[in-house]
């Protein structure tokens, strides 16, 4: 069995040391999400293919598959991941340079990458992550479950660094919310663009723009930093 594999950590957790993929089945034949060094994961169950096994990334509570070349790549923890507690008002500190994070970004060449979190190349709730996690916040892995963790607001409420969220019979985008009705995302190439761009709320702005207006779902502020209990 691949978990016999791993060495043995005495909280069944373990840290990457180099940058990772992790898929969305067995097969791995699809991107799921990235892991970064440094992040926790740990083995979900014995339950493994012939080539990956299923872990789950401590900071976000995400399942998704390991493949076997990349086991050697984990280093055992004793301790298990603690997140920190943060209050809104040290959030609100930081939203200055997760701002910058994703204005950055947008400057590097770049394209809309499928379960990306890890730069220069991600999708829409991969590049939130990214640049909240940068800061120090942990946001959860997906748009929708961005959408659920994050504190509703009404539009007219927006300020620099609130999400916006786009959907029809749910949630399935979002983007950093930069002022004066203009926000920062990450957008396919079916969308008319294929990487990271500014974009406009209220119907203002190009076909795009106005595209992803019809889709509008809401907003939301990041209160805390997300919580996983394992």
């Amino acid at each position: 069995m691949l978990v016999e594999l791993l060495p043995t950590s005495a909280s069944n957790q373990y840290i990457c040391q180099v940058p990772l993929n992790l898929y969305n089945s067995p097969a791995c034949e699809e991107l799921a999400t990235q892991a970064g060094s440094g992040r926790h994961l740990q083995v979900v169950s014995n339950t493994v293919s012939d080539r990956a096994l299923q872990v789950r990334l401590c900071e976000d509570g995400y399942i998704a598959w390991l493949l076997q070349e990349n086991l050697a790549t984990l280093r055992p923890t004793p301790y298990q991941y603690q997140a920190t507690t943060l209050s809104r008002s040290e959030i609100e500190q930081r939203l200055p340079a997760i701002i910058s994070f994703v204005l950055a970004a947008m400057e590097q060449p770049n394209y809309y990458l499928w379960g990306g979190t890890l730069g220069p190349n991600y999708d829409c709730s991969g590049l939130m992550q990214a640049a909240f996690a940068a800061s120090g916040i942990w946001l959860p892995r997906d748009s929708y479950q961005q959408e659920a963790f994050a504190q509703k607001i009404p539009l007219e409420a927006l300020m620099p660094g609130d999400l916006v969220f786009f959907g029809s019979e749910k949630v399935n985008h979002v983007g950093l919310y930069l002022g004066e009705n203009g926000y920062c995302h990450s957008s396919g190439q079916e969308s008319g663009r294929n990487g990271i761009g500014i974009d406009r709320l209220l119907g203002e702005g190009d076909t795009i723009s106005q595209s992803y207006w019809q889709k509008f779902w809401g907003c939301g502020r990041v209160m805390s930093n997300y919580r996983v209990y394992i």
